[in-house]
């Protein structure tokens, strides 16, 4: 005899409906006739708000990073240094060139001459649209570590043939234009050619600038005391160019563009960039900065992220934690969910209504904090001299309803806590240590490194990625690190960690709950 579930009828789930309903009422009345969580809950937004601005209300003065950087097509935050030597190109036209070695300069003192150039030390050839910085371009180059690459609009990169280059072993570059598209490719003897890579630079105009182009950013070092920089240039040196199509007839030329070396890069006081012709119409090319987006914070020194002006969330969550965990615990103490129960038998049910009603309260007040923090500390920011990174509108979206999200996450996960410990000390100390703590240490860099993304990946604390804006870019080097801004998790999946230990304590919460007296 083979049994069979008999459904529920709709009058028993209409009912159910109902009564779960009425237990959320009674939740959330609960909540907000305590005027003391009430109090606490404004003072989680107020406490958010204050320490955000005040964390970042550096001095005022306009100083070395008050200038905007320039934006890319994409609208981030570019880096746009390199000293060009270019002629105008209008229509269509190949640009065929030998590099006949890539060598650099990272001695501030001395300028003595490096075996090989930085790793992300940069010599070849680019089309771009005008010289204006930020401006659409695809380049097709050799690295000092990297090989060839062909790099476009700043955030696009791919790889081509490895090794570095020397009078040895020279690298043939050649970029086609065609319209709106361009194809780079390489070559070891000018005759059998290899493709590096495609790009399409939609409404790229008619006449642009194309030509040779030398660039490098800092130089990494290792100073024993954390990860510093120094100045570091590049200098190519190429064979004659080889021009088809609509070149103008008019001499090479040679520009900084840019005039500086940007953030990324800059000169030893014994180097300076520049060009000059060799024997046989070549030319060498000597240039430092980058063609690259702009990477860092302000530890960095390069400005203030969008994040950075949530720094108050830590603070704010100390209350919602706090206020979430004797949401049940004071019952506990007072013996009043015996009353609760004996009015809703359905003991998950009250579990589930207390979990909405403190995550609701949480995330409203993480939501208005960040929407109320983000634009005054931009406008601070600026009115004080100091770049703020630009984000898209839907990438400030996903910070400011994130940072209502991690907040509705952590006080569910502290109701859980308070529900199987039943002490609200012991719940708010462990709830804090496990989110609080861990993003506190890992961001301000008292701990290795590795630590702190270990701290940033298994630990509650991975929530936080969430605010995160700063994109990491392999092609640029920098400090990648959680207490310069980059965390190891894309936002959504920190947030999922959060969210998975909150899923499981509240599961393990219900299942204590039905399974032994209030």
């Amino acid at each position: 005899m083979t049994a069979t579930l008999t459904p529920r009828p709709p009058a028993t789930r209409r009912a159910e409906r109902s009564g779960f309903l009425r237990t959320l009422h009674a939740e959330w009345t609960k909540f907000r006739t305590v005027h003391g969580w009430v109090l606490a809950m404004a003072g989680a937004l107020l406490v958010t708000i204050v320490v955000g601005l005040l964390g970042t209300a550096a001095p005022g003065g306009r100083g070395a990073h008050s200038a905007s950087y320039p934006k890319g097509p994409g609208g981030e935050a570019v880096n746009d240094s390199f000293y060009f030597v270019r002629k105008s190109l209008t229509g269509d036209g190949t640009l065929t060139v030998p590099l006949l070695s890539l060598t650099g300069v990272a001695d501030p003192g001395t300028g003595k001459k490096a075996q090989s150039a930085q790793p992300w030390a940069k010599a070849g050839i680019i089309v771009k649209e005008s010289l204006t910085q930020g401006s659409p371009y695809a380049a097709v180059m050799a690295t000092g570590g990297h090989g060839v690459r062909m790099q476009y609009d700043y955030t696009h990169d791919t790889a081509g043939p490895s090794g570095p280059v020397s009078q040895e072993s020279p690298r043939w570059l050649r970029l086609v234009r065609s319209g709106d598209s361009l194809t780079g490719s390489t070559s070891t003897d000018g005759s059998h050619w290899a493709r590096v890579g495609h790009a399409k630079l939609p409404g790229l105009a008619r006449t642009v600038q194309a030509g040779l182009f030398a660039t490098s950013p800092e130089a990494k070092q290792d100073t024993g005391a954390g990860t510093g920089f120094s100045p570091a240039v590049a200098t190519g040196t190429f064979g004659r160019p080889g021009l088809t199509g609509g070149w103008s007839r008019s001499a090479w030329s040679g520009i900084h563009v840019g005039s500086d070396a940007g953030t990324s890069g800059s000169y030893p006081n014994t180097t300076k960039g520049g060009f000059t012709q060799i024997d046989g119409g070549g030319f060498t090319v000597t240039g430092a900065g980058d063609v690259a987006p702009v990477v860092g914070g302000p530890v960095m020194g390069v400005g203030f992220s969008v994040e950075n002006f949530l720094v108050g969330t830590f603070a704010g969550l100390i209350v919602v934690i706090a206020v979430g965990t004797v949401f049940i615990t004071g019952e506990y103490r007072r013996g009043l969910l015996r009353t609760t129960m004996a009015a809703t038998p359905l003991r998950g049910q009250v579990l589930g209504a207390k979990a909405l009603v403190a995550g609701g309260v949480a995330s409203a007040i993480g939501l208005v904090a960040a929407a109320i923090t983000v634009p005054i500390g931009e406008r601070s920011a600026h009115g004080r001299g100091f770049h703020v990174f630009p984000v898209t509108s839907a990438t400030e979206v996903r910070v400011v309803v994130g940072t209502g999200l991690l907040c509705a996450a952590a006080a569910v996960l502290a109701l859980g806590v308070g529900a199987l410990l039943r002490r609200s000390g012991t719940a708010v100390a462990l709830v804090i240590a496990s989110i609080v703590l861990p993003f506190l240490l890992a961001t301000s860099g008292v701990l290795p490194p590795g630590a702190s993304e270990w701290l940033l990946r298994v630990t509650p604390a991975a929530g936080f990625a969430i605010q995160q804006t700063l994109p990491q870019y392999a092609q640029v080097l920098s400090v990648y690190q959680p207490s310069t801004g980059y965390y190891p998790l894309a936002p959504w999946a920190g947030l999922a960690v959060l969210c998975g230990y909150a899923a499981l304590v509240f599961g393990l919460a219900v299942v204590r709950l039905r399974g032994r007296d209030v």
